[in-house]
């Protein structure tokens, strides 16, 4: 776990009034999945509304998705908050992160420039699950 990029993170795309409580939740290996969860049906309360991006549906394939994220600049490594353990916590290519997130079904953050742009895909209820680009002025 990279504690430097959750922070720069959940301090970019986080609503205020719970930046402290996830960031706590998110060091703690028993509370880990409790910040995760926020991000399953309740996200549009958890995120901040003012840089959500909502994916249009015919994004919904990797290359499209790894396409439309290059156009708000260049992405080198890529940092992965995500219910799936074997991700979670790790740095790597926007196209690995994607391979592993999309149609998961649960919820999941690419940090993909620090700070300024990240992808999430939230619990899948019926259909595709919601999916936005998190834009903080790239």
């Amino acid at each position: 776990m990279n504690r430097t990029q959750e922070e720069i993170l959940v301090k970019s795309f986080f609503e205020k009034r719970l930046q402290e409580r996830v960031l706590y939740e998110l060091a703690s290996p028993k509370k880990r999945q409790d910040a995760l969860s926020r991000l399953c049906h309740n996200y549009a309360t958890t995120l901040r509304k003012q840089y959500l991006i909502e994916v249009p549906q015919a994004n919904f394939n990797k290359e499209a998705l790894a396409n439309l994220l290059r156009k708000y600049g260049p992405i080198k490594q890529c940092y992965v908050i995500s219910w799936d353990e074997n991700i979670d916590g790790k740095e790597m290519s926007l196209s690995s992160a994607l391979e592993h997130i999309v149609g998961l079904g649960m919820p999941s953050m690419v940090s993909c420039i620090s700070g300024k742009l990240a992808y999430f895909e939230s619990e899948q209820g019926f259909g595709p699950p919601p999916r936005y680009i998190l834009n903080k002025g790239v």
